[in-house]
């Protein structure tokens, strides 16, 4: 049964943690003390419930808190080394534990334990992080909040603040929290429901006094040619930036990507002071740790040409490598130099501007990619905030540094599990609202690739992405492989869910069994339009993608033991089967000087869930074969050297095993999947 402290406690974080004004995903922690018997002494204990190292508020449940004896915590200040050697502490902590324990306790946990109150908020609301980041913010403090809340300078998170704190609160009892200079807020109260309204309060109380004094435009006035496209051409420009965008970016190690085009982002951009801004980076930890300590933005208007836009990035990106290795440089040499700063975590931009079209965010996964998307937005409404009421100041480049290199922040990152084997590919199936195209969409995902189900059946589309998971992992979208455009719209989908593409799956297919002499043009051209002629337009619009990336890839194309068999009345399908087959060999001589490998796979008697012997190709091969349609799934197998039904997931596998890296060396090859057809084999 949970205790109804930790029961109140988990219902008050999910409610601060739902709204990103209040909090960032993962950002901020809440506490509550309370008591528990003791298994093993079988007497009543003082604990703390506090959210764990690297939980987030909006989600947490109680397996996410750490759970420590209070007693014990609060000895810890009779051992405190000092400032410079706080970072120990976190270490004690684990001494602390009670019972299990329950998650890794934060660096948070001192300023939570050791403030005299049953429950405290730690928080990094936009209105409450303008005044923590405005050049005047503790004469904003006092205007503002009065003797309510207290003004605390800027201190690195950790156990020098949970005692700073601690003396603030027993030296100014009127008080209900107080202002972290260029980090948060901190309120707190005798019940989780006072502490709640106290923290409720300051934001509220920040926010109402911002908009009633900000100036009309904190970001000046609009620049002439930096006004937003419209929907349409926006869309049209993120997708033909976006993969060179996601290969710069990918230098050091591959990303995935996230665009926003929200409303914030584009009246930042086209504000006459928005280089300026930008140029001065993020404030909180929680933000500049996800999206680095500044962006990458594009100095041309909204209305430069892609060529000129292409051009002028890949210059930027050099100067942005160029100054982030300087900053890293000059940093570990200033700061503590008996300090062991971990190797520099990579050059690259985590956040792209482009005027006029909007940002692009990247990570290690789509969620990261897309967090880092929501904290530049937090970002800029603090910055808004902050320069309405007085002048934007970020924490100093040396503060920074220390956050961003800190030695605990890089144990978080080495606690995090390794990466699945596809972590950071883009996958676009195309027929991947059932069958084949499922099992291969399901594989892919479950190894760690993003995935667009691209299917005939919009609505199947997003069943089938559902089904595999949220919009971090999958999506739905409708393409006819026919249509040059839709096909486009599919691959430009892909370019703008995900920041580009990785690996293209070629499945689309139907099929009709009859004789030549039953066979008519309209049967001959609707497979060739739909295998041979859509496997080509789709392998094109990737291949655009691929290139521009310049990170490689993969193309595969599910053909057919038919395209090298012959078998009595399947005249077009066996034929178009084989074109699609011979577009492996074309595009394997063709794309490899880019580093895509193309490869395909040879299907045989996939009978169990697919649709295409659902359609009534199954029935008319029965008919062939002069068995019950129910057992043909059993004679082909017993046709084959196996004795083995192949089924969707064996064909899956082969997708999987062909775009790793123990292939890396091998394109332009077809895989039999049929269980042994000698009539089949490669020659």
């Amino acid at each position: 049964m949970t205790n109804p402290t930790v029961a109140a406690l988990i219902a008050r974080s999910n409610r601060l943690g739902s709204d990103p004004k209040i909090t960032n995903y993962a950002g901020g922690n809440t506490s509550a003390k309370g008591t528990e018997i003791d298994p093993v002494t079988g007497e009543s204990v003082e604990l703390i419930w506090v959210k764990g190292s690297g939980g987030d508020l909006g989600t947490l449940a109680e397996k996410g808190l750490a759970v420590l004896r209070l007693d014990r915590l609060r000895a810890l200040v009779n051992v405190y080394p000092g400032l410079e050697r706080e970072d120990e502490m976190v270490a004690a902590f684990d001494f602390t534990l009670h019972g299990k324990g329950g998650a890794a306790p934060s660096i948070d946990t001192a300023m939570h334990a050791l403030v005299d109150a049953a429950h405290v908020d730690h928080l990094h609301p936009d209105s409450g992080l303008a005044i923590a980041a405005a050049v005047d913010g503790e004469a904003l403090t006092t205007t503002i909040f009065g003797d309510k809340v207290v003004w605390v300078p800027w201190r690195r998170p950790g156990f020098q603040l949970g005692l700073d704190i601690s003396a603030i609160k027993a030296a100014n009892p009127e008080a209900i929290g107080c202002i972290l200079g260029g980090h948060g807020i901190t309120a707190w109260g005798d019940t989780s429901d006072e502490s709640e309204t106290n923290s409720l309060w300051i934001v509220e109380t920040a926010a109402t006094y911002i908009a009633a004094n900000s100036r009309p435009e904190p970001f000046g006035p609009v620049l002439e040619g930096f006004a937003a496209l419209t929907a349409a051409e926006r869309s049209a420009k993120a997708a033909a930036l976006a993969p060179t965008i996601r290969g710069l970016v990918s230098t050091d190690s591959a990303k995935v990507g996230h665009f926003s085009d929200a409303p914030e982002v584009l009246d930042f951009l086209s504000r006459a002071e928005h280089p300026r801004l930008a140029a001065l980076g993020t404030s909180c930890p929680d933000h500049f740790l996800r999206t680095k300590v500044k962006p990458m933005l594009l100095d041309l208007p909204a209305g430069a040409s892609v060529e000129e836009s292409l051009a002028r990035l890949v210059q930027l990106h050099e100067e942005y490598r160029a100054e982030y290795k300087s900053y890293y440089d000059r940093n570990a040499v200033s700061t503590d130099a008996t300090n062991e700063w971990p190797a520099i975590r990579g050059a690259d931009p985590l956040v792209v501007l482009v005027p006029g079209v909007g940002m692009f965010s990247y990570g290690a996964n789509k969620q990261t990619a897309r967090v880092a998307s929501e904290f530049y937005i937090n970002a800029i409404n603090v910055i808004r905030g902050a320069e309405g009421l007085s002048t934007y100041a970020p924490i100093d480049e040396a503060e920074k540094f220390r956050i961003e290199y800190w030695a605990l922040e890089e144990a978080k990152l080495a606690r995090m599990p390794a990466p699945k084997p596809l972590a950071t590919r883009i996958a676009l199936v195309t027929g991947a609202a059932s069958g084949i195209g499922k099992a291969i969409a399901t594989r892919l995902a479950v190894e760690g690739a993003c995935v667009v189900i691209a299917d005939l059946d919009l609505a199947k589309a997003q069943a089938a992405a559902a089904e595999i998971g949220g919009t971090d992992v999958a999506i739905g979208v409708q393409a006819n492989v026919t249509d040059e455009l839709q096909v486009q719209a599919g691959v430009d989908a892909a370019v703008l869910a995900f920041g580009g593409l990785d690996l293209v799956v070629n499945n689309a297919g139907l099929s009709l069994s009859k004789s030549l002499l039953e066979t008519t043009v309209a049967d001959w051209d609707l497979q060739h339009n739909v295998m041979a002629k859509g496997s080509f337009l789709v392998s094109r619009a990737a291949a655009r993608v691929l290139i521009d990336q310049k990170l490689g890839g993969d193309v595969i194309y599910i053909s057919s033991k038919n395209s090298v068999f012959a078998g009595p009345n399947n005249i077009a399908y066996s034929a178009t089967k084989a074109d699609q087959a011979h577009q492996v060999r074309l595009l394997a001589a063709e794309l490899g000087e880019y580093g895509v490998k193309v490869n395909g796979i040879n299907p045989d008697g996939v009978v169990r869930g697919s649709g295409i012997f659902a359609g009534g190709w199954g029935a008319k091969r029965a008919a062939v074969y002069g068995v019950d349609e129910e057992d043909l799934g059993k004679y082909y197998a017993q046709r084959t050297l196996l004795k083995r039904e192949v089924l969707p997931e064996n064909v899956a596998n082969a997708v999987y095993v062909l775009c790793t890296a123990d292939l890396s060396h091998t394109t332009g090859l077809h895989i039999p999947v049929d269980a042994g057809v000698a009539a089949a084999f490669l020659r």
